[in-house]
């Protein structure tokens, strides 16, 4: 009985060094992930390569991590363990959905997963990151430049001289690594302070205390009595209330939703600037961050928080020790009248036929008789601004129709507090001059001021501070030049600013616009999701703080001058001529609107089938038609952005544009077939004059003459397609002879096929027979070889038994000789001791006779044998 064979599976190849002998990683390739534990044991930074062999990411990065090695080796244990080997126990053990995965160890903390992109500087940058994760600070200097940083400093107070390690400290230690754990980006920096004199310039008096930095918003301190002093809950906490003013974005290549949630969140400003983690300096990113400050920073008064304000200043008087109570001259000094709370409210057109509008500045103000508290100020916040609204609107008459080219305050009370009163100052400008920047110094530039009294005087000398650092128009407070200062508060279009680093996401700045050309690789672009628009900064222009400022700015006014930037496609530069002129989005305009010519435009796509297959109709339709009439386009919508009113959520679509009224484009209805005969009815139809006025002898002149041209057109066709149809009837011809001639070399080919069939069943009779004789000769052999096989077996019987029969030989003829020696004493003996004792004497002789009978009989049985 024929049984199915069993499968065959081929077992896994051994794996091999995946890195060189000489590298400073020590390769487990075999997935011993035990010796792996072994050797962290005995190190202090420890970091994982997982890897697989086939991964093409891994083999990548292999070399990356090299680069790391060679530098930090002396510092850091680099293991790389095949995880993929099926009989490992790092495969056994551990079940990654990705490779190469990194994990790195500070003793016993860990793993710590870096997920960063897999380039030897940012992985350098990490693990230099966890190896210190605390940053020594021992001076002012070094304080105010970790607290000018753009990301968000935590720092803790911690006096070492009571104790080696003083209470709190290792916990604040792990609460570094566990930001690292929960944030692989690095954006917390973690900073140690252990003199007492630097730790008050922040207000940190007791040691143990911990400091979170934000530049836009009041610094925190950490509530110890409301949460346990715990590495958890630091970290926790730090993330939590931490100030992103820029944050980096890093996608790591795959299908992933991090540009979307973000670009979700509102308006974004992508920059893209080249940039190394491991260079100390970084001019232009130091100056996108002051950028980024003055944008977010919405109250310049510190008023609340003087002991910020003087470490962000080097000349203030808290920095000179010599100066007693400096912290309380600060604050009794610090000139908080200077910044009013406030807000712009643009009122609507008092006519239908006006073009002014009545813009005017609502300020919180404070009474006279209260003064803020020292340490607990009254702080200028969104439910005040919004109760101001409230009471404004109220008296919206008051201020709607008035009609005035200087500057107009009114005061009227609070309906909410006592002690507060709120100011409006208003003007009446012109609808193109509104912008909540350019504005400013135009509107109230004058320095007339006409108070009509709702309520209390105007006084400001004891005003609180506000929460949008803006140029108000308050009189006695000057009007500075155009900035961004505190912008993000005063436009509801708040831009979010991310960074990217040009050297490994330049194809999104492709994308977006960026010149594939430019050595430099900097670029900046504002997306706006929810407008479905984006703009591009000039690429002409040097990537730097003015100028982002002014791209900033001319984003946030009201009516922006930006210019939508449209992608074009890059693959279309021809200008020749073509029978199609493929459009793209600079050529959309010229081609479509400003063309005195009837365009038939086709919307389709590279992966739209069924659009390749009208291709062939539209070559033909363009033939058809003259050209200097009619002009057929297609334009590739994947490559090429079109505006709103134009686009189409349906693949293929047809639209045709008549020459005399382009904004009245048609569709080409989807219920009819696309062919040739449809398209001309179609194009036809549409391009006739449809106008219900009687034509005019101008108008019948131009249509006959038009018809004409059409007939002319259509008799040049015919006679063209005549002549193809000959050349058509001709290339048959020659076809059939072409085809006939084929037929009988396939007739010669098969009798040349039977008679190689039939040599080939004779060869393959020739071939058994051939088999046959040579198995019977094979078993031949193998019989003679068995015989000759015994035939050498007894051949070594033989020489065996005749060494052993050389050996008797040789001991009977020893024997033999001592026989003789015997003979001669025996004969002497007997000779002497005859006459004394007979019996004695034929005793021995009698032994004697006996041995050598014995003798003899052993050499008689020696000859026989040899005989045989």
């Amino acid at each position: 009985s024929c049984s199915r064979a069993k499968d065959v599976t081929m077992p896994a190849k051994v794996p091999v060094n995946f890195f060189p002998p000489r590298s400073p990683v020590v390769d487990l390739f075999r997935g011993q992930l035990d010796h792996a534990e072994q050797l962290r044991q005995g190190s202090e930074i420890v970091l994982y390569f997982f890897y697989a062999p086939w991964c093409g990411h891994s083999i990548a990065a292999r070399g990356e991590i090299e680069r790391v090695a060679s530098s930090l080796s002396d510092q850091v244990l680099f293991v790389a363990v095949n995880c993929w080997w099926n009989q490992g126990k790092c495969r056994k053990q551990k079940h990654f959905f990705y490779f190469p995965v990194i994990h790195l160890y500070h003793r016993s903390f860990g793993p710590i997963e870096y997920k960063g992109p897999m380039s030897a500087v940012y992985i350098e940058k990490f693990v230099r990151r966890v190896m210190t994760p605390l940053l020594y600070i021992s001076s002012r200097s070094k304080l105010l430049d970790f607290l000018s940083n753009y990301e968000p400093g935590v720092v803790g107070f911690f006096e070492f001289n009571a104790s080696p390690q003083p209470p709190g400290y290792l916990t604040f230690f792990t609460s570094a690594l566990h930001s690292l754990k929960k944030d692989y980006l690095g954006t917390i920096r973690f900073g140690v302070v252990t003199d007492k004199r630097v730790a008050e310039e922040i207000s940190l008096v007791h040691s143990g205390s911990v400091y979170l930095h934000r530049h836009a918003n009041t610094s925190l301190i950490y509530p110890k009595d409301i949460m346990n002093f715990t590495a958890e809950n630091i970290c926790k906490w730090a993330l939590e209330n931490r100030e992103m003013l820029i944050r980096w974005l890093r996608p790591h290549g795959g299908k992933s939703l991090l540009l979307n949630n973000e670009l979700k969140k509102g308006p974004a400003l992508l920059i893209f600037i080249p940039y190394n983690p491991l260079e100390e300096i970084h001019p232009l990113l130091d100056e996108i961050t002051k950028v980024a400050l003055e944008y977010h920073k919405c109250n310049k008064s510190q008023a609340a928080e003087p002991h910020l304000q003087h470490v962000g200043d080097s000349d203030s008087p808290a920095f000179d020790p010599s100066v007693p109570d400096a912290h309380l001259q600060f604050s009794q000094t610090f000139p908080i009248a200077k910044y009013p709370c406030c807000n712009t409210v643009v009122l609507p057109q008092w006519h239908s036929i006006s073009r002014t509008h009545n813009v005017c500045e609502l300020c919180v103000n404070q009474t006279l008789g209260v003064k803020p508290n020292k340490v607990h100020v009254p702080r200028c916040n969104f439910l005040e601004i919004e109760a101001a609204l409230d009471s404004f609107y109220l008296q919206e008459h008051t201020f709607f129709q008035v009609i005035s080219n200087t500057i107009e305050c009114s005061n009227f009370l609070s309906f909410y507090s006592p002690f507060s009163y709120y100011t409006a100052c208003c003007r009446t400008v012109n609808r193109h001059f509104l912008s909540f920047i350019g504005s400013e110094k135009t509107i109230f530039q004058t320095p007339k001021v006409a108070f009509s009294s709702h309520g209390k005087k105007d006084n400001t000398q004891f005003s609180i501070p506000h929460i949008e650092d803006r140029n108000c128009f308050i009189p006695d407070l000057n009007i500075s030049s155009t900035n961004i200062t505190g912008l993000s508060c005063r436009t509801n279009k708040t831009l979010n600013l991310y960074l990217l680093d040009s050297n490994l996401f330049w194809i999104y700045a492709e994308r977006l616009g960026a010149s594939r050309s430019t050595h430099l690789k900097e670029f900046a672009a504002i997306v706006d999701l929810k407008e479905e628009v984006h703009y591009v900064l000039d690429q002409n222009q040097s990537l730097v703080g003015p100028t982002l400022e002014n791209f900033i700015k001319n984003f946030s006014v009201l009516y922006s001058p930006l210019k939508r930037h449209l992608v074009d496609d890059p693959s279309v530069h021809s200008h020749e001529e073509h029978t199609v002129t493929e459009v793209t989005t600079n050529t959309f305009h010229e081609t479509v609107f400003l063309s005195a010519k009837n365009v038939l435009l086709l919307y389709y796509a590279q992966w739209c089938g069924f659009c390749a297959s009208l291709n062939h109709i539209f070559i033909q339709l363009a033939r058809l038609l003259p050209p200097d009439s009619f002009t057929v386009a297609r334009i590739d919508v994947t490559r090429n952005d079109l505006p709103w009113e134009f686009m189409t959520d349906r693949l293929p679509t047809i639209l045709f544009f008549p020459h005399q009224r382009k904004e009245q484009s048609v569709k080409f209805p989807e219920d009819f077939s696309v062919n040739l005969p449809n398209l001309l009815k179609f194009i036809l139809h549409h391009s006739s004059h449809s106008s219900s006025e009687p034509c005019t002898k101008e108008c019948l002149q131009k249509e006959s003459l038009l018809q004409q041209g059409h007939i002319s057109h259509l008799e040049r066709e015919i006679q063209r397609l005549r002549s193809e149809i000959s050349a058509l009837h001709q290339a048959h011809d020659q076809l059939e002879a072409q085809l006939s001639e084929a037929r009988r070399e396939e007739q010669r080919l098969q009798q040349q096929k039977h008679t190689l069939e039939k040599q080939h069943k004779t060869l393959q009779l020739h071939n058994e027979q051939l088999q046959a004789t040579y198995d019977q000769k094979n078993q031949e052999l193998l019989e003679m070889a068995e015989k000759l096989q015994e035939l050498a077996d007894a051949s070594e019987n033989l020489l065996k038994e005749n060494a052993l029969l050389r050996i008797l030989v040789a001991a009977r003829g020893g024997k033999l000789q001592s026989k003789d020696e015997i003979k001669e004493p025996l004969q002497s003996e007997q000779t002497l001791s005859e006459d004394n004792d007979i019996s004695l004497s034929t005793a021995p002789a009698a032994l004697e006779e006996k041995r050598i009978d014995n003798i003899d009989t052993i050499e008689t049985e020696h000859n026989e044998n040899r005989t045989e």
